[in-house]
């Protein structure tokens, strides 16, 4: 008799048939380099893409930023995630919004990371992705 599938497993499930079915129209590399200009507009720092597509499974870029205040870092990623929404790339999962330290916006193909910089500084984010090739966004 087959068993209830763990919460682990139905969100990759779930994760799964979302890249399959809500995919933006645009390319991947193109929803993350409209998500690093769109957090230039509010004045993100150290704004990078890491190209994932050859490391991991789990999507094909990482967007990261840092905000100098926990208000910076909610207003950057309101405006990435409105940026996109107008483009008709919704987030699949959004967190971090109650502590504003790290909030993640994960677009399935993309995840943005708009960190706090002393946040940014602890986890390391682009160390840990080290083999990751890197793209940096300037103004």
């Amino acid at each position: 008799m087959p068993t209830e599938p763990r919460p682990r497993e139905r969100a990759t499930r779930a994760r799964k048939t979302a890249s399959k079915t809500s995919r933006p129209k645009f390319e991947a590399l193109e929803v993350a380099r409209t998500a690093a200009r769109l957090a230039l507009e509010k004045k993100a720092e150290d704004v990078v893409i890491l190209d994932l597509r050859e490391l991991s499974p789990v999507c094909d870029y990482f967007v990261v930023a840092s905000g100098r205040s926990e208000t910076q870092v909610k207003a950057v990623a309101d405006r990435v995630e409105e940026g996109l929404a107008e483009q008709g790339a919704k987030p699949w999962h959004r967190e971090g919004y109650a502590g504003r330290r790290w909030i993640l916006l994960d677009f399935v193909d993309v995840v943005v990371h708009v960190f706090h910089r002393e946040t940014r500084e602890y986890y390391l984010l682009e160390r840990l992705w080290g083999d990751a090739p890197v793209e940096s966004i300037d103004e």
